[in-house]
């Protein structure tokens, strides 16, 4: 498809913000690009994906004036902002083009495949000043900074010493054939089924598609952890990718952790998905239960359960889209999910993968 003509110069009008999306599928039209154009400060610019009827229906329904099949056309029109939200196949060379092009960056999860490349896009991105934020809405919750208020602190639980995790979310059938409850009643298009079967493209199963979330909101409540060892089972039934993981990690503080995910055919418990945190330290256990929701915190001065208000619950992706404008914009400097915690993430799932496939425990990290 040639490139739709009739692009702003230099800059959107009356100084906004320059949106380009690379990837536009199943969650860029449900959720990032409804969330990011919600914002007055920011407009849409140009749009790209593989197929051109689809593409043109995006562009026209989202008023982007340009439009193009090929990504790298993305990064030379310069937007300010780019949404990555393709295969994670790409997302290294999409994420490091980007950033030498002094783009910002949303980068939808899995963050990679290989660790170092995480880490060369945090690097990237460190020396050149651009703002990269992942998509873990979770750690944008206010349920996630009160746990993390109670684990550290001088009431809390001292130095985290365990760690276990235990989720299982609605994926089994968009593991196995790409259905979905997403994006139905946003008029999404259906995701692309190689998309996250084919390992060749995904680069994994529930791990890369859904056991990054619960990863990423760990180092959201510890932030100091980094692993060094890991050792893993995972389970394919019937899928050229894993459905369920069992991980067992080691970071370099000595601090342990056991975390599980499993996937749900669809309707299990009402699309709700399923996830429970404990953080152990040496004064006590703080207990995050995203799905009841509840946090609590008991030690051997007594137990906390904290008040929460229906803002703390709420899951909202429009946070994430507003952490990366507000970063821009200068209005804020806190980023609960960096490109760093990201290439922590990525170092788990990558020992995890070659664990199960090796028999081994492999030493992950610096």
């Amino acid at each position: 498809m040639s490139e739709v003509q009739g692009a702003l110069p230099g800059g959107g009008e009356g100084g906004r913000l320059r949106l380009g999306v690379i990837g536009a599928g199943t969650w860029a039209v449900a959720a990032h690009i409804p969330a990011f154009l919600r914002r007055p400060e920011v407009e849409p610019y140009i749009v790209s994906r593989r197929d051109e009827a689809l593409l043109e229906e995006i562009r026209a329904r989202f008023a982007f004036p340009r439009a193009t099949t090929d990504w790298h056309e993305v990064i030379a029109a310069r937007p300010d902002i780019v949404a990555l939200t393709g295969p994670v196949h790409l997302r290294a060379e999409q994420a490091l083009a980007a950033i030498d092009a002094g783009i910002h960056v949303l980068a939808e999860k899995p963050f990679t495949i290989d660790p170092a490349d995480a880490w060369a896009i945090e690097r990237r991105a460190r020396e050149r000043g651009v703002h990269v934020v992942l998509c873990y809405a979770w750690n944008e919750m206010g349920i996630s900074e009160q746990a993390h208020r109670l684990i550290g602190g001088p009431d809390g639980i001292g130095r985290v010493e365990h760690v276990s995790v235990e989720m299982s979310t609605v994926v089994r059938d968009l593991l196995l054939d790409g259905r979905t409850y997403v994006g139905a009643d946003a008029g999404a298009p259906l995701p692309r089924t190689e998309t996250w079967s084919d390992p060749s493209i995904s680069g994994g199963g529930y791990g890369q598609g859904q056991l990054t979330h619960a990863l990423g909101l760990v180092l959201r409540l510890v932030p100091g952890l980094r692993a060094s060892q890991v050792a893993a089972f995972t389970a394919s039934p019937g899928s050229a990718v894993e459905l369920h993981d069992v991980i067992a990690v080691r970071f370099e503080d000595g601090t342990i952790a056991s975390i599980g995910g499993a996937s749900l055919p669809y309707g299990a418990f009402g699309n709700v998905h399923q996830l429970r945190i404990r953080v152990t330290g040496e004064r006590g256990q703080v207990v995050l239960d995203m799905t009841a929701p509840r946090v609590t915190r008991s030690t051997g001065s007594g137990d906390v359960t904290v008040d929460l208000s229906e803002d703390d619950v709420l899951w909202s992706f429009e946070r994430v889209t507003d952490r990366l404008v507000d970063l821009v914009l200068g209005r804020t400097t806190a980023n609960p999910s960096p490109a760093a915690l990201g290439a922590k993430v990525v170092e788990i799932l990558d020992g995890m993968y070659r664990s199960a496939d090796e028999g081994a425990i492999i030493r992950v990290g610096a």
